[in-house]
């Protein structure tokens, strides 16, 4: 392949990459939603955190287990004597009786031994595996390991809640820029409109039947609308910069939506199943009583086992099985008065168990209420929608009937611009209410925590 050839692969795939998507549909999005909104992956990575965080707090139910080796040299005679006990070397002569007058001439008492006061340095090489096992703790790490376990599942239903409102976000990215379409679209038309009536009058200025402020005050009417037209415009690349945020991939165009977004279904046995906030408060009101198991705990005995076996020499890992040793045992901990501190943190845990029991009822009533409040604004919407849709259709019809009588001197240039005025206006309100009818029903399905129909 020759360097020119190269060089235009390189530019092709380079303006390919850079055109960014094109035609994307809401049911691609979503799915690219799923894999690519870095806010979504970043919820993840807390979620991974937490269920290490909860197999951490299951290990330790385990116990520990310690392998120890220790290099050491000295002639510190307390250092030196128990190294020869432990390497289980240690002989009379340690004892210094060679410096003692066994005659009974003397009184070997007040001697001082010069083999134990200073001793030769010795090298002292230890390996040992010590394991410690919480044998019990009244319940205490069980309900740590179940604490964890949910705050695991906390972080899972956070990410749940965060990918809904993504997909909220993203399918009124796609509705606002379907709208907002067709606004454009219709405001296109209208400066059509006023650029045949633009020629229109100019024609009848010609022959004497208008006047120049007449020509002057359409441009005016043209040079506005052409205003709103180049501000629709302008949010629509404005939504087009969010929806390519929200996907963290250059989005050019999409495959318009119906521009009245789907009533979802409303259950109130499946919204109080799968509502976020109410299976958040449901599961702080679980973790709220493993606390509290926490709190009682302090008032139970701790037992732990301990077990050592290692061996020691002069040498490393010399005559490991001569010198051997073990050691095993058991611990009772139990602390039987602390001045009430262990009394008033159980019956604060008591206490914030009622609070959060009546929050889960909170939850439920408001979550409920906030549907209820949504669902009749919804329907409200949908009435103005019907009632604006009418209007819009009788002011065109309007402003036809207007224009014609323009053509034949029966109105004036004012009152027919006024109506087209009226029609702008109710495209405007008609375009607002369907923005807000669609956001209110993608929060619905958030609350619903259900993905709806696309």
């Amino acid at each position: 392949m020759t360097m020119k050839k190269l060089f235009f692969l390189f530019i092709s795939m380079t303006a390919f990459l850079s055109a960014g998507m094109k035609n994307l549909t809401l049911q691609h999005a979503l799915q690219m939603l799923d894999k690519n909104n870095l806010e979504l992956k970043i919820s993840r990575f807390t979620e991974q955190m937490k269920s290490y965080e909860a197999k951490a707090a299951k290990g330790y139910s385990y116990g520990k287990l310690d392998a120890t080796i220790k290099g050491i040299r000295s002639n510190d005679s307390g250092n030196v004597f128990g190294f020869k006990l432990q390497s289980r070397e240690a002989s009379f002569g340690d004892f210094g009786f060679a410096d003692f007058d066994m005659s009974g001439k003397t009184n070997p008492l007040p001697v001082q031994p010069k083999a134990l006061n200073y001793p030769d340095s010795r090298n002292f090489y230890q390996t040992k595996i010590t394991y410690m096992l919480p044998v019990y703790t009244g319940g205490k790490l069980s309900e740590y390991e179940n604490i964890t376990s949910s705050m695991y599942q906390m972080s899972q239903y956070d990410t749940q809640k965060l990918y809904n409102e993504k997909i909220f976000q993203t399918k009124k990215a796609f509705y606002d820029i379907s709208l907002v379409s067709n606004y454009i679209s219709n405001l296109s038309q209208i400066i059509g409109n006023i650029e045949h009536l633009e020629a229109i009058v100019k024609m009848m200025k010609k022959e004497g039947y208008a006047k120049n402020i007449d020509i002057l005050e359409v441009q005016a009417r043209k040079a506005e609308v052409e205003n709103m037209y180049n501000q629709a415009k302008l949010n629509k690349d404005l939504a087009y910069q969010f929806l390519s945020f929200l996907l963290n991939t250059e989005i050019t165009s999409i495959k318009k939506v119906n521009d009245k977004a789907p009533m979802p279904h409303v259950d109130k046995y499946a919204l109080e199943e799968n509502n976020i906030d109410i299976q958040k408060a449901l599961l702080g009101l679980k973790i709220t009583q493993m606390a509290l198991g926490v709190e009682e705990a302090n008032f139970l005995p701790n037992v732990g086992a301990f077990a050592e076996y290692g061996s020691a020499d002069n040498t490393f890992w010399g005559d490991f099985s001569d010198h051997d040793a073990y050691t095993f045992g058991l611990q009772l901990n139990w602390n039987l008065y602390n001045g009430g501190v262990d009394k008033a943190n159980l019956e604060r845990a008591k206490v914030n168990y009622l609070k959060v029991q009546n929050q889960v009822d909170l939850a439920k009533s408001g979550i409920s209420l906030k549907v209820k409040k949504l669902q009749t604004e919804i329907f409200s919407k949908n009435e103005e929608i019907k009632s604006f849709n009418k209007q819009l259709n009788f002011a065109k019809e309007v402003y036809e009937n207007y224009s014609e009588r323009y053509k034949e001197g029966l109105v004036s240039i004012s009152d027919l611009l006024i109506k087209q005025s009226k029609e702008l206006e109710l495209l405007l309100k008609l375009l607002t209410e369907k923005n807000k009818r669609n956001t209110k029903i993608f929060e619905l399905n958030s609350i619903l925590n259900t993905k709806g129909r696309v």
